[in-house]
């Protein structure tokens, strides 16, 4: 009987893929996608925009994508699903409020639907907020208060609660879980550990050895066509790959891994909710932007490890579409940069100066972050984030 029920869920997951060509068992990253003969769909899309204007939009989201022509295939025939998920725990930080605001705008704006994956019972497995579902779930409830706050285009976006849906549908869920989990060998889902901001060395829990066959099963159940999550992301995303190779279903879901912004303080490769001075927490005070700002590594000349600079490209270019700095005529004078490779070749040669950078970075950064502020000022959002404030952030 368990068999049957297997059988039926992997069945389900070939009945949802779309039709087309089988792709390339090669899995490395391919060189950009060849155009292509722009379909009736594509040519009459609701967006107004061209085939070609929709993937690079979609495209500009990645750091990395795999793979590039089936993304062209997929968007010359229909509007694709994207899905990320997150785990509520703690504070949202400016990667994951702005950052994530800006793709998802982009995503949406190309035609795709956005769903958000609530990973509430994934954060209790992995045992954040110290296990408790209830504060897990007032996290969540703050993260999407916070998307909504700074300009998140909800008209596409879907927010879903993983332990609502794998309960109310246990019956489909359950059964490609454990196909997935049969189907791997243990150390190929140990080396998923880091989606969890784990290493393959700790000692993991026997919860933390399900959660990637779990994840995994995600993009199925949620019918993704594109994984759009961090490169932090990106084993258990090609798991899923490897998985269709096993079903043999044709098309698989298209990787999409957005760049992960480091930490303000030297050395640090990503940011880290437990250490409030390795980022900028998007309801951060302008004095508290001020303080790590200033405190935040940014040696001259430098762009390699240099998280001022990151910041910049990442966060204050794509949401301004300028970065301009003020200062003295016999130091240079005022100048709007409208390039990111403009800034890259000033800093190098010594233009610009960390003492031009900073100050700049922190006017912008807080006039992104004010009506963010200005949400959590009274109400119901003001209450949440009280209570958040005094949860104890756990690994």
């Amino acid at each position: 009987m368990a068999e049957s029920a297997v059988e039926m869920s992997v069945s389900a997951v070939e009945e949802v893929a779309p039709q087309g060509e089988e792709v390339t068992s090669s899995e490395a990253p391919v060189a950009p996608a060849a155009p292509v003969e722009p379909s009736e769909f594509s040519l009459n899309h609701f967006t107004g925009l061209s085939l070609q204007e929709r993937f690079d939009f979609i495209r500009s989201v990645g750091e990395e994508c795999i793979q590039d022509e089936e993304l062209m295939r997929l968007l010359n025939f229909r509007d694709p699903n994207c899905y990320d998920g997150f785990e509520p725990s703690g504070r949202m930080h400016i990667a994951q409020g702005v950052m994530k605001a800006l793709n998802v705008n982009k995503l949406t704006k190309s035609g795709c639907t956005f769903k958000f994956w609530i990973a509430d019972w994934f954060a209790l497995l992995n045992n954040k907020m110290g296990g408790d579902l209830k504060k897990i779930q007032n996290v969540g409830k703050y993260m999407i208060e916070v998307w909504k706050a700074v300009g998140m285009d909800m008209e596409r976006v879907e927010f879903m609660w993983s332990s609502e849906e794998i309960n109310n549908r246990a019956a489909e869920y359950w059964p490609l879980v454990m196909d997935i989990a049969r189907k791997n060998k243990l150390g190929r889902i140990v080396r998923c550990s880091q989606i969890m901001g784990r290493a393959e060395s700790d000692d993991l829990s026997a919860s933390q050895i399900f959660y990637p066959c779990m994840q995994c099963a995600d993009i199925f159940f949620l019918k993704a066509d594109i994984c759009q999550l961090g490169m932090d992301q990106r084993k258990v995303n090609m798991l899923a790959r490897e998985y269709c190779d096993d079903i043999k279903r044709k098309n698989k879901p298209i990787i999409l891994s957005h760049h992960m912004l480091m930490g303000l303080l030297q050395g640090q490769e990503k940011m880290s909710k437990s250490d409030p001075n390795s980022a900028i927490f998007m309801e951060d005070s302008e004095a508290d932007v001020n303080t790590k700002i200033k405190k935040a590594y940014c040696p001259p000349g430098e762009l390699a490890g240099n998280p001022c600079l990151e910041y910049i490209q990442y966060v204050v270019l794509p949401w301004y579409k300028e970065f301009t700095i003020k200062r003295k005529e016999q130091d240079g004078g005022d100048k709007t940069y409208t390039e990111w490779e403009e800034i890259a070749k000033d800093f190098v040669d010594g233009t610009l100066h960390p003492g031009d950078v900073k100050p700049a970075l922190t006017k912008a950064l807080n006039s992104i972050l004010q009506p963010v502020r200005d949400h959590f000022k009274g109400g119901d959002a003001k209450k949440l984030l009280d209570t958040i404030k005094k949860y104890k952030v756990t690994k």
